[in-house]
């Protein structure tokens, strides 16, 4: 039955994933990619993309159905943006893809973890710039 859930899981994320992509306007990049060891799967969104999902309603309609208890953010060394001291990351998902999209080289990488990995998280996002 596991195996059934984490599926199942899997496909749904998968459809986030491609919704986040869609909404950034260019389908043929951002191909998702899967760890299934990990359990999870993710998508690199190039600078273009990050930019334009930072600007369009994706972060508003995932934060809707995933709570942000629910999301990690991997957060560059010279982010602007504030964490507690536990490690706490104090932003909305909009916050964290702007800031990455306010640098010239600056972009996210999305995972979609399967139900009961990662500490409970449903969504991972990592900063990437220069």
């Amino acid at each position: 039955m596991r195996i059934a859930r984490f599926g199942a899981g899997l496909v749904a994320v998968s459809g986030v994933g491609v919704a986040l992509v869609a909404g950034a306007g260019q389908a043929s990049a951002g191909a998702p990619f899967a760890q299934f060891d990990q359990g999870r799967i993710g998508v690199t969104l190039s600078h273009d993309e990050t930019a334009a999902v930072a600007d369009g309603p994706m972060p508003a309609v995932v934060s809707m159905f995933v709570p942000l208890s629910r999301m990690g953010a991997g957060l560059q060394p010279d982010t602007s943006i504030r964490k507690d001291e536990n490690g706490g990351v104090h932003a909305s998902l909009r916050q964290v893809v702007a800031e990455a999209a306010d640098h010239p080289d600056g972009s996210v990488v999305m995972y979609f973890n399967a139900p009961g990995t990662h500490g409970g998280r449903v969504l991972d996002i990592y900063q990437n710039w220069g």
